[in-house]
């Protein structure tokens, strides 16, 4: 898989959703910025990007994968 299929997966299945992906191998690490994270703990936010891999993960084209989630307004905090 290539990364503009896996922020595809991923943005489709989180509303207002920005995915940055990195792929080692099959491998990949996952920065998903979405509102849709705000009040939820760190499982269902999760699960909300693994819902959007499930098909790859399942298939063995991916692997491994590396989750880090935040809202728009934490991720404007790490920028800084």
């Amino acid at each position: 898989m290539q990364v503009n299929d896996i922020q595809a997966l991923i943005e489709s299945a989180i509303p207002d959703c920005q995915a940055e992906v990195q792929i080692d191998g099959s491998h990949i690490a996952v920065n998903a910025i979405s509102p849709a994270f705000a009040g939820l703990n760190a499982v269902k936010k999760q699960q909300l990007v693994y819902a959007g891999l499930q098909e790859a993960i399942a298939s063995g084209a991916i692997h491994a994968v590396h989750i880090k989630t935040y809202t728009p307004e934490e991720w404007d905090a790490r920028q800084v």
